[in-house]
């Protein structure tokens, strides 16, 4: 056999990650950033934070004055890009739903 070396993933920083998200979520431009909490026409729909290494997300699972939340813990960059792409397939249902 070969002495294939193999190469570790850099280490997931949740900090770096919470950026990333936030800033994709700003050039949205549908929803309203107040601290970490995204609204969506005066509803928050999506809340992050970070603990213990991890990226936690609050996702509503539909736009209402006191929401049914999803939970997400992001532990790894693969897990905070699906958590994007959730919410940007929830946007698009969410705006195409509203009148």
């Amino acid at each position: 056999m070969n002495d294939e070396q193999f190469f570790a993933p850099p280490a997931f920083k949740p900090d770096e990650a919470l950026q990333q998200l936030k800033r994709a979520l700003r050039d949205s431009r549908s929803l309203s950033e107040r601290n970490n909490q995204f609204s969506l026409q005066g509803q928050v729909v999506l809340e992050l934070s970070v603990a213990d290494s991890i990226l936690h997300a609050r996702l509503a699972k539909r736009p209402a004055r006191s929401p049914d939340w999803d939970l997400r813990d992001c532990k790894n960059s693969s897990e905070a890009r699906a958590l994007q792409d959730e919410i940007k397939r929830r946007l698009a249902r969410w705006t195409d739903e509203t009148p």
